[in-house]
């Protein structure tokens, strides 16, 4: 008799961890790994929660230890792999079963999947999971894509393995087909733009004022008791003070800075670009990593231009250590306004009527972007749910009156002193752009006439197919 209320495949870090959370709420869960091995090990590593895990050696053997309809949670790599799982799963599996994609898929990908399944009886469903290991294992937040009857289904359990803030789960449904991976998607790459502009403060006073590693994870463990409260400043002070147990140095002394990505960050620059929205501070910071990569390269450069001007004899004083917090601050929330602003667009063109209030609630537990800063966004959309940008709601507009002056200070001072700081300027460029009533591009179209005969639309006239007296002559 069937005994498992879910499946999972897949027993990576965060499969098995995201299987012993489902155990551990109490729901038997069937799992199954391609290496056999692995599933044995699984199973006896599962200590206090073996009488909820249905360790299978096949795939028919999973399928008939759910108990129908099935949900089978798939967290295997992103791509190839899912669709070669989903066209296994296909001819064992029932009308109404569920399969559920959790991986970082991309979401014109999870579109296709919907698409390809249409009419063959089984249900799809492409969930967004943040969280990292710990996530997994002890409550993440969960973004959830595709018919709102499929998510009723699984909406129990679900709810019960998310991360909880103030006792609400930060699991939600948020619009049919590619949804809850775009939603993902986009939540990786303000992660992406948060991590680097960090990054470049701690630049700032590593190079342009040689403070130690110690020093600078304290300042960051201040930052965390007030405005910059987040999962990713309480790390970055625990990783800055941790030391190597090998040299005893502090260990981020003797990490290679050269940075990975695994492509949502990436994905969620391009589709910014292709929506026609600008993301600068997103796209930066995916530019960053990309030069980190770089490393002999950014040596001969190294060698052939000189380092930065040599740090400053003096440790910075309380006012630039304040003008750094805010300018953190400043960055942050360009950063949120380029993301939401993206997902806006995304939400019109393929009509899915995403909830930004509740995206911002289930954003502030278990996710690695979780931060009290995720309460006042909420409640700001909620208060002004037509807003088109964040910087235009009343809170936002305040916050950004108040640090921007200090973000233009520690930008300049980083250019000054030779100090990289790409996703702090392009967040400044940002800001500076989006409050100018009236740009530059008057000229770029007088260009663009000029060589093209694009055309222009007037200040004083109806109409945009005017053009100017060069495309007489020419």
């Amino acid at each position: 008799m069937s005994k498992a209320e879910i499946g999972l495949i897949g027993l990576g870090v965060m499969g098995s961890n995201l299987a012993l959370n489902i155990a551990e709420k109490g729901y038997p869960v069937a799992v199954y790994n391609r290496t056999t091995s692995r599933t044995g090990a699984f199973f006896e590593n599962a200590h206090g929660l073996r009488e909820n895990v249905v360790p299978c050696s096949t795939l028919e053997e999973l399928v008939a230890q759910i108990k129908p309809p099935r949900p089978i949670i798939l967290m295997v790599q992103a791509g190839k792999a899912v669709d070669e799982q989903i066209a296994a799963l296909r001819g064992l599996l029932s009308k109404d079963d569920i399969i559920i994609d959790a991986g970082n898929a991309n979401f014109r990908d999870t579109i296709r999947r919907f698409e390809e399944m249409a009419g063959s009886g089984l249900t799809f469903i492409g969930m967004g999971v943040s969280g990292g290991e710990e996530g997994a294992r002890h409550g993440p937040s969960i973004m959830v894509g595709g018919k709102q009857e499929a998510y009723q289904r699984v909406e129990k359990i679900l709810t019960s393995i998310a991360a909880r803030f103030e006792g609400e789960p930060c699991c939600a449904w948020l619009g049919e087909g590619g949804a809850g991976h775009f939603v993902k998607t986009i939540h990786n790459g303000i992660e992406y733009a948060d991590m680097q502009m960090i990054a470049e403060i701690y630049g700032i006073l590593r190079d342009g004022f040689g403070m130690e590693a110690g020093d600078i994870g304290a300042l960051f463990a201040k930052w965390n008791e007030g405005r910059l409260n987040s999962y990713l400043v309480e790390i970055t002070a625990e990783v800055l003070k941790t030391q190597d147990a090998d040299t005893m140095r502090p260990i981020v002394d003797v990490i290679l800075d050269r940075a990975g990505q695994k492509g949502t960050g990436r994905w969620s620059a391009i589709e910014a670009q292709m929506m026609g929205v600008p993301a600068t501070a997103i796209e930066s910071a995916v530019a960053a990593r990309s030069l980190s990569a770089e490393k002999t390269l950014r040596r001969a450069a190294s060698a052939a231009y000189g380092k930065p001007n040599k740090p400053d004899a003096t440790t910075p004083d309380a006012a630039f250590i304040d003008d750094l917090e805010l300018a953190l601050f400043a960055g942050k929330i360009a950063a949120y306004a380029q993301g939401f602003a993206v997902m806006g667009e995304a939400s019109a063109e393929f009509k899915w009527n995403l909830p930004m209030p509740t995206i911002a609630r289930i954003w502030r537990a278990g996710c690695i972007i979780r931060s009290q800063f995720l309460g006042t966004l909420a409640q700001s959309f909620e208060a002004d749910a037509e807003a088109e940008n964040l910087l235009l709601i009343k809170d936002f507009v305040g916050m950004m009156q108040e640090a921007q002056p200090s973000l233009r200070r520690i930008v300049a001072h980083a250019a000054l002193g030779g100090l990289p700081v790409p996703a702090l300027s392009a967040a400044l460029g940002y800001f500076d752009s989006f409050r100018q009533a009236r740009g530059t591009a008057n000229l770029i179209q007088a260009q663009r006439d000029f060589f093209g005969a694009h055309g222009f639309e007037r200040i004083d006239r109806e109409g945009e197919d005017f053009h100017g007296p060069w495309a007489l002559v020419s």
